[in-house]
């Protein structure tokens, strides 16, 4: 079985570029600074437009935590239904309650708009309190997978904990490691022998095209911000398919 290689792309010439080098999923996003917040329609139907490989979207109408008001969950509904009109494949949201658990009433709330698409619940669930219950929830909210790097800061110092929930949980709901990913992880991830999914980013920076730089005016805290373009990294991407196919299972 092969291991499909999924990639966030915060840029319609990333997402086209992964498609290219041959990722087999994207991830669309906005925000790289905040993590990913909600993508524009108009991103959406364009790389649907261009692309032939699934397109997941992801639903945060804002950066920072994961609890949000009724006004903001109403938002949320709203962007599942207009991406969805505009061929969105999957989605991908997650949300907490002030305590640190899995909002199971919100997360229905916006599964009643998502309909029979598939969801990941994302690494918001590397930030909730009590991963066991977590896990039990967001299976119960019916979520198709988890995206996680082992409630830590990355997939290395999470790897023992995503081996126990890919042992625990694989049969009932998709463990997708992802946050740090590296092409070495691939292997120890696959003696598992329940791994299915990974996710990993490939990001590299391009020179901005502009031959301007004003010299006094800044509009962000980012002094790179205007020199330098987020796109992939056909390398990195190369390494990654490399790794998976030397891995694939029988």
């Amino acid at each position: 079985m092969s291991i499909l290689l999924e990639a966030p792309v915060f840029t319609v010439e990333a997402g086209l570029k992964a498609a290219e080098f041959g990722i087999d999923r994207l991830e669309l996003c906005s925000d790289f600074g905040e993590g990913g917040e909600t993508p524009s329609a108009g991103a959406l139907s364009f790389l649907k437009e261009k692309v032939q490989i699934p397109v997941f979207v992801m639903i945060r109408p804002r950066g920072g935590d994961f609890v949000y008001s009724p006004e903001e969950l109403y938002v949320m509904r709203k962007d599942i239904a207009i991406l969805k009109s505009h061929g969105a494949d999957g989605f991908v949201f997650g949300v907490l309650d002030k305590n640190g658990h899995v909002n199971k009433e919100a997360c229905k709330y916006l599964m009643y708009a998502v309909e029979d698409s598939p969801c990941t619940f994302h690494r918001a669930f590397d930030i909730s309190k009590d991963k066991d219950k977590a896990l039990e929830d967001i299976i119960s909210c019916g979520f198709q997978r988890i995206l996680t790097s082992g409630g830590e800061n990355d997939v290395t110092k999470g790897m023992s904990n995503i081996l126990k929930w890919l042992d625990q949980v694989s049969n009932h709901i998709i463990i997708m490691p992802g946050g740090g990913l590296k092409p070495a992880h691939i292997s120890e991830l696959n003696n598992s022998g329940k791994l299915k999914e990974v996710h990993a980013s490939c990001k590299a920076f391009r020179p901005t095209e502009s031959s301007y730089s004003h010299p006094s005016v800044s509009l962000s805290n980012d002094p790179n911000a205007f020199k330098q373009v987020l796109t992939i990294d056909r390398n990195l991407v190369n390494e990654f398919l490399a790794e998976i196919k030397s891995n694939q299972r029988k």
